[in-house]
């Protein structure tokens, strides 16, 4: 299994980017996907999660209203829209695989199956 995040960058506040988790070797329908980041000297946190077919999205309150995250089950790819970044936002972002059933209090404390290298997101001030 792979998951091939890619889409970071340097930016300057109150840009935009867009985050892509390309996955392979998984039943990617069959899993809820998320995104994670870490920025230097801190801990892993939720960012995002969407469900495998419905879609209900879920989203940590920091970035409410500004990041959207969104799959294409065709392409085997998610997405992490971010849009109005802070340099609050900068760190290393990572997607992971979650099997369908983990509940969502698992998923936000990153319970995921397989994860992905991570992408640099540098926002300038």
């Amino acid at each position: 299994v792979q998951l091939q995040a890619s889409g970071g960058g340097l930016v300057q506040a109150g840009g935009s980017l867009r985050l892509s988790c390309a996955a392979s070797g998984l039943t990617f329908s069959s899993y809820a996907m998320g995104w994670f980041r870490q920025a230097p000297g801190k801990e892993r946190e939720f960012v995002a999660a969407i469900r495998r077919n419905n879609g209900m999205t879920y989203y940590a309150e920091f970035v409410k209203g500004r990041f959207t995250i969104s799959r294409d089950n065709a392409k085997n790819t998610v997405y992490l829209q971010m849009n109005t970044l802070t340099p609050d936002d900068t760190a290393v972002y990572y997607c992971g695989a979650a099997p369908f059933s983990t509940i969502l209090s698992e998923l936000k404390r990153g319970g995921m199956q397989y994860w992905g290298k991570g992408t640099l997101v540098t926002v300038s001030s």
